[in-house]
């Protein structure tokens, strides 16, 4: 038999339950700010003491009402927090059964997809996702299996609140690590995400995907042309995720193709004109980054990254030369229309004129007496002073440097 004190902790649950079954919208959201204040960061036992070891009757009610009104954002965050306590609760395992048990991941990832919620509320459904996602590999699983991995790539390209982003780029590194059956779905998820039109989305995909390399093996290859094409972003913190991930990548079989791919965008094609979009012609002053724009972005970014990895290793560096690089640099120091290329590339070249001799002949007889003399003595200058003839006979360069020589030892290497 119960005790008069177990009977009367029953007694205060059934008229607890009561009046949150009877109440309307205000009152159940005083309700759950009550339980929220009182109850975060309980234990599985705290609760279930706090409850007359009926908490999951009411973990049943708050999933039930979720499944109801999510679509109408009725006291949406306060619901996703007061569910968090019982996902949070140590040694509280079956509480995320029981949620599991009504499609909760399901729920949570329609949550992410609906344009007309705030992104405060995304946030926290994330954070639910999260708790689910830690409770180990078959529940990562379960979160892929439901278009999880496609849901949180979505929010992630599309969402503008920072601290959401950040938490979707912790659960999509989260799923891609001791997740083997799934790992390649989330890897061509991030992916995607590159060509979004969200810089923070960018960079940060570009860093999750840096830390799934080592798991991902082969699958690198499809990695590229999208971190290549990303180089005409026009904010540095993007582009400077992307050398770092070009510079991981040098460790694996794409190297080739990556450094061929890297010299190719040195040459962008001649002679195109400056596409507008609608902006331009309501404001004249407004000109949309597009072609050749964003491809001299894209020039320099790829000039300074050549520098980057040859200083990396003087092997790759060898391996540049011989991909013509010297002539591709020569290029870019040409293009008077973008100054951000020829100070990047004039940069890198003088990098590879110091290593390697024999390309500080080929590059003297390119640029002519005087203008080397001013190569050498201000490589991050001397371009301001470039006229249209010189920068065309630069354009226009011709420089081949031998395979054979490509492989002699840098200067630094000589005895």
């Amino acid at each position: 038999m119960t005790s008069v004190k177990e009977q009367e902790a029953i007694r205060k649950l059934m008229v607890f339950l009561r009046e949150w079954d009877s109440a309307h919208k205000v009152a159940r959201s005083c309700i759950l700010d009550n339980f929220i204040k009182s109850n975060d960061g309980k234990t599985e036992p705290e609760l279930e003491l706090e409850f007359s070891q009926g908490a999951s009757l009411f973990l049943a009610r708050l999933t039930v009402w979720l499944r109801m009104t999510y679509v109408y954002n009725t006291c949406l965050n306060k619901l996703l927090k007061s569910i968090g306590i019982f996902l949070s609760a140590a040694s509280g395992h079956r509480y995320l059964l029981e949620f599991l048990e009504i499609g909760g991941v399901v729920i949570l990832l329609e949550i992410l997809g609906l344009n007309h919620l705030k992104q405060e509320d995304k946030r926290e459904s994330v954070k639910l996702l999260q708790l689910v996602a830690d409770a180990g590999r078959k529940y990562k699983e379960l979160i892929c299996e439901s278009y999880g991995v496609q849901s949180l790539a979505a929010f992630l390209a599309a969402s503008d609140a920072a601290e959401a982003q950040e938490d979707v780029q912790v659960l999509l590194d989260s799923l891609g690590h001791g997740n083997p059956k799934y790992r390649n779905q989330v890897y061509k998820g991030l992916v995607a995400v590159l060509p979004c039109a969200s810089p923070r989305a960018q960079q940060l995909a570009l860093q999750t995907l840096r830390s799934m390399l080592d798991v991902v093996g082969e699958m690198a290859s499809v990695l590229v042309k999208p971190v290549l094409d990303v180089l005409c972003s026009v904010h540095l913190g993007v582009q400077y995720e992307a050398i770092q991930l070009l510079k991981s990548l040098l460790a694996h079989q794409v190297r080739p193709t990556l450094l061929k791919g890297l010299v190719a965008l040195l040459t962008p094609p001649r002679k195109k004109t400056l596409t507008f979009c609608d902006e331009t012609f309501k404001d004249p002053t407004t000109l949309c980054l597009r072609e050749p724009v964003l491809v001299y972005v894209q020039q320099a970014a790829a000039a300074k990254a050549i520098g980057v990895l040859a200083k990396e290793s003087a092997e790759v560096a060898e391996e540049l030369i011989q991909l013509e690089v010297v002539h591709g640099l020569i290029v870019a120091v040409g293009n008077l229309d973008h100054v951000a290329s020829q100070r990047q590339a004039s940069i890198s070249l003088e990098y590879f004129v110091h290593m390697f001799p024999f390309v500080e002949e080929c590059v003297k007889k390119a640029l002519g007496h005087t203008l080397f003399q001013h190569f050498m003595h201000s490589p991050e200058t001397w371009y301001t002073e470039m006229d249209p003839v010189q920068a065309e006979e630069l354009v226009s360069n011709t420089v081949d440097i031998p395979r054979d020589m490509a492989r002699m030892q840098p200067a630094g290497e000589q005895e």
